[in-house]
């Protein structure tokens, strides 16, 4: 199978990935990507969730981060306060 496919914008602005390259990279409905345009270049990059021990790594190394900057609970409830009232 060739990495190379051609394919259109519909009027909605949807764009048809061609089979051979789902195929090819195991894209089912429903996955989601980052898009990247620069000039005349447009890159969709395929994003997943973390699995469970990448997402307790993240949420470990956050606390740490957020103890060593000297931040307290009550810091990030008042953040969340003002974030949602703006």
């Amino acid at each position: 199978m060739a990495n190379v496919a051609t394919t259109k914008l519909s009027s909605k602005g949807q764009v048809v990935i061609p089979e051979n390259i789902r195929k090819k990279l195991k894209l089912e409905a429903g996955v989601q990507f980052i898009v990247l345009g620069d000039k005349d270049v447009v890159i969709l990059k395929k994003i997943s969730p973390p699995s469970i021990n990448e997402f307790d790594a993240l949420i470990k190394k956050a606390r740490k981060t957020a103890k060593q900057a000297g931040l307290k609970k009550s810091d990030i409830e008042m953040a969340i306060r003002k974030v949602r009232s703006q």
